[in-house]
């Protein structure tokens, strides 16, 4: 058997593994959000509108949050189209969720007067700034560091214990697959993505016992207008590593994030690159089911060799840059 038939062989029982286990989880129960209060951060626009669009879809009540009054009267008219319920509640709040934790606070009470607890809720603000480390300012890898990872600690640290007292409720904690891996260009912004990481992994194992479970999303690159300002200050390395991933929608990855959720799984990831990749770096992640993990231990292996040949890969188009910027100087 020659190289290239093994490297075939290996692709081919990976494709089979993924359909497997996304036949497995899609038959998972999912717990039912009808009638219930959702709290969708960053939801005026991407992914978080498209989380919003489909909690509606199934039922819940919902609030989204966010800062901008425009964009978020536009998006409550759009939930409104999808009600499923004559008495659905779809309300909005506008908060600087980075500013402080006493704002955040005094936010989400007003949002619980109106709407009573919260059964959900979904983290999806974030921001994302590229450069190499020493292209990028102390400024905006604090801005980065408020927004990525204060702006969901602080609605986070102020429901879970209530959701603890409650003895049910689920936190989705959107992060990224930079979350998983350092690249080139996402310095800081990994930085801030990486401790969301750390803080999911964190509350799944404060909470578990208390009925809360929590997501953790690991959307790859998606076509949201916070990509598209993300792409006005990408290196050309970045753009061509993060580029050979393609773009997903932001309706599928808002629609998966919901569902894994309502199912309590703990990594949520949308196409075959983004579940080999957390599989690689499952690590000391939660327990999720005997299949999974017996999946997990005979993969590690292989996919260990695959993530060193995308890892050389990345280094040839650095290389590569760097020969290219030296001939224009020349």
């Amino acid at each position: 058997m020659d190289h290239r038939t093994e490297i075939i062989l290996t692709v081919l029982g990976i494709v089979l593994v993924h359909g497997l286990i996304f036949y497995w989880v899609s038959r998972k129960s999912r717990t039912n959000i009808r009638g219930k209060h959702v709290i969708v951060t960053g939801g005026s626009s991407g992914i978080g509108l498209w989380a919003a669009i489909e909690c509606v879809r199934l039922g819940a009540n919902v609030t989204i949050v966010a800062r901008n009054v425009k964009l978020l009267e536009k998006a409550k008219d759009q939930l409104v189209s999808n009600k499923v319920r004559e008495d659905q509640r779809i309300e909005y709040r506008s908060i600087d969720l980075a500013k402080s934790y006493d704002v955040v606070q005094k936010g989400l009470q007003e949002i619980e007067a109106s709407l009573g607890p919260v059964f959900m809720l979904v983290n999806c603000a974030g921001m994302a700034i590229c450069g190499t480390i020493e292209e990028t300012s102390v400024e905006d890898a604090k801005l980065m560091m408020d927004v990525n990872y204060f702006a969901t600690f602080y609605p986070t640290r102020y429901l879970l214990p209530k959701m603890k007292a409650a003895k049910e409720g689920i936190i989705v904690i959107t992060a990224s697959q930079a979350a998983l891996i350092g690249l080139y260009g996402y310095g800081a912004y990994a930085a801030s993505k990486f401790a969301l990481r750390g803080l999911a992994e964190t509350i799944a194992m404060e909470a578990k016992h208390c009925g809360v479970s929590v997501t953790l999303a690991l959307p790859a690159d998606t076509d949201t207008p916070g990509f598209e300002r993300e792409n006005q200050s990408k290196p050309m390395e970045t753009k061509i590593i993060s580029g050979s991933g393609g773009l997903a929608k932001p309706e599928d990855v808002g629609k998966r994030i919901v569902h894994d959720a309502l199912k309590g799984s703990f990594f949520s990831v949308l196409g075959l690159e983004s579940w080999i990749l957390s599989t690689l770096c499952v690590g000391m992640s939660p327990w999720k089911g005997p299949v999974l993990c017996v999946l997990q231990f005979y993969l590690l292996g292989p996919l260990r060799l695959i993530g060193l040949l995308i890892q050389w890969n990345f280094q040839r188009v650095i290389r590569n840059c760097a020969k290219e910027k030296e001939s224009k100087k020349d």
